[in-house]
């Protein structure tokens, strides 16, 4: 059983030494095709990060409305002691 690909591994080879190749540094037109690729791909990881965060802040919102909306119920669900008694202690 072969074991899944490390999915750090792709970002690790667009940051290695300097994120280029020493050949993109000549101004061929392979360099131009390199560049637009690495772009292409930068942007697409981009997105990715971009999605992944726009998931996790709405991960937070509902986890902070489940938080207030449980705190309400419970609140509700607390008998309040009427005029002139004194809450039992237990």
């Amino acid at each position: 059983m072969s074991q899944p690909p490390d999915p750090l591994e792709f970002l690790k080879t667009l940051w290695g030494p300097m994120g280029l190749p020493m050949a993109a540094l000549n101004a061929s037109a392979t360099a131009g095709s390199e560049l637009d690729k690495r772009i292409a791909e930068l942007k697409s990881v981009e997105t990715w990060l971009n999605m992944n965060l726009s998931v996790l802040r709405m991960t937070i919102q509902t986890l902070e409305l489940q938080k207030a909306g449980l705190a309400a119920m419970q609140g509700a669900a607390v008998p309040k002691p009427a005029d002139g008694e004194t809450p039992s202690k237990k």
